[in-house]
């Protein structure tokens, strides 16, 4: 049997968060990510700490999108070390939120081969794992699968990352269909199969030559394609996000249909 949680991209401002938790619960959700998307809008550990314990009450999975502006393989120094500090920031928030991830866009390629962003990327995730480590934040690093071709995120890079440093990873669905044309669920899922867990993103999404442009609102029928191949694969437990216009809608359409299979 497959556990499916749904939940939304988005928790709103401090001063919302905690209702909207409430309503999220009364729709039936279990989850949330919270999408610090140009900023960690969170500034109080305090603030996170009550946010948290709601969500906890509530029975609400918390994880967190980190800002867009990073890139661990950046030509310039200082870019490197201004990504770091702002996924640090989204770990300590975490912490304090009892989130379990801070999903983030990892790197460019910028006309350099696959294999020395790579070395880049896992050398920045080791140094931001003791970071973790030392101030002893309960979270994981989750690099996320991305949707356009000049970007580092295919799932077999995430793979090899996580297997040789010990991080999570993020797969966003959505982003294999743009990056790739196509998705194979069985192959996706035959690589995830040892997972105890699967952190997950899926929503609609309009895609080119270079890979994804938008999200739209999700189509019913790739998003139940989604969740029959999760069954038919006996995933034991996914989450997935919605980042759709309408990311609360997107997610119930999601509950009521795992409810049916």
């Amino acid at each position: 049997m497959t556990n499916f949680h749904f939940g939304p991209a988005g928790l709103g401002g401090v001063k919302e968060a905690i209702g909207n938790l409430e309503r999220y619960k009364k729709l039936g959700l279990d989850a949330c990510e919270i999408a610090f998307t140009y900023q960690v809008y969170i500034k109080k550990n305090s603030d996170a700490k009550k946010i948290g314990k709601a969500a906890q009450r509530l029975g609400i999975k918390l994880s967190i999108h980190a800002p867009y502006y990073i890139n661990l393989a950046s030509k310039e120094k200082k870019k490197i070390e201004a990504s770091k500090r702002r996924i640090l920031d989204c770990c300590e928030k975490a912490h304090w939120l009892g989130a379990d991830y801070v999903v983030f866009h990892a790197a460019y390629y910028s006309g350099r081969n696959e294999q020395e962003i790579y070395e880049i990327v896992k050398k920045e995730i080791i140094d931001m794992q003791k970071i973790i480590k030392q101030r002893n934040w309960k979270v994981k690093l989750c690099p996320e699968t991305t949707g356009k071709k000049s970007q580092f995120g295919s799932l077999d890079e995430l793979l090899r990352l996580a297997k040789e440093t010990g991080c999570f990873f993020c797969v966003d669905f959505a982003h294999l269909l743009a990056r790739d044309g196509k998705i194979n669920y069985d192959s996706v899922f035959g690589k995830l199969k040892n997972l105890v867990h699967i952190h997950s993103h899926f929503s609609g999404i309009v895609y080119g030559k270079k890979g994804e442009q938008r999200h739209v609102v999700t189509d019913s029928e790739k998003l139940l394609q989604l969740l029959r191949f999760a069954k038919k694969n006996h995933v034991k437990d996914i989450t997935i996000i919605n980042e759709s216009p309408d990311p609360v809608g997107d997610s119930i359409k999601g509950l009521k249909m795992a409810s049916k299979l």
